[in-house]
């Protein structure tokens, strides 16, 4: 093979690739009403966190549960109790580019770059907690698309060469000295 452009082909592949990213960092409030009436928040953390996504339009909407577990101190601060409740959430994550192209069911991966987390805890009127939760979620959509590869009769030909001369088993860069590219350079 004389490795001219004649004896060159194009071939279409199917293959597996993403075909939509996105990313959204989020802010939550929810307000938790303790059985007793608190004096004092002692900490708030986020705990059992699950999800799923789905495609929904142009976007990605995660969705799940966590629990916010509240510690707070009560009548005077002379007793303490651990409120746990189970949270909702949802999530509308945009995504920066979709290929339209995409063939086949399509995948919907969603991993939380930042786990959900309390950020701030404090009390409110009326005997309630307001607990303001922070996350960050990234979705990847992936499909099945079409690739173009250029493709030739017999890649042991010798002939054919992308970039000149270079035999593989050459010796040629053995004795290689990087230090004398600046030398050439001034």
């Amino acid at each position: 093979m004389s490795g001219s452009d004649k004896d060159l082909q194009c071939r279409e592949l199917i293959a597996k690739a993403v075909c939509g990213k996105g990313h959204k960092f989020s802010s939550t409030t929810h307000t938790i009403i303790p059985s007793q009436t608190p004096s004092t928040i002692l900490g708030c953390w986020i705990i059992n966190t699950n999800f799923q996504a789905e495609k929904v339009g142009d976007a990605v909407e995660v969705s799940g549960t966590y629990d916010v577990n509240l510690w707070f101190s009560f009548a005077n601060n002379t007793q303490t109790e651990v409120k746990r409740e189970t949270v909702k959430f949802s999530v509308l994550v945009p995504l920066t580019f979709f290929d339209r192209n995409c063939r086949g069911d399509l995948e919907i991966v969603a991993r939380a770059v930042e786990q959900p987390k309390c950020v701030k805890a404090e009390l409110s009127g009326g005997g309630t907690i307001t607990v303001r939760v922070e996350s960050e979620f990234a979705v990847e959509v992936i499909g099945e698309t079409k690739v173009c590869v250029v493709v030739c009769n017999s890649c042991d030909d010798k002939d054919f060469h992308l970039l000149g001369d270079f035999e593989e088993n050459s010796d040629e860069f053995d004795d290689f000295d990087s230090s004398t590219l600046l030398d050439e350079l001034d």
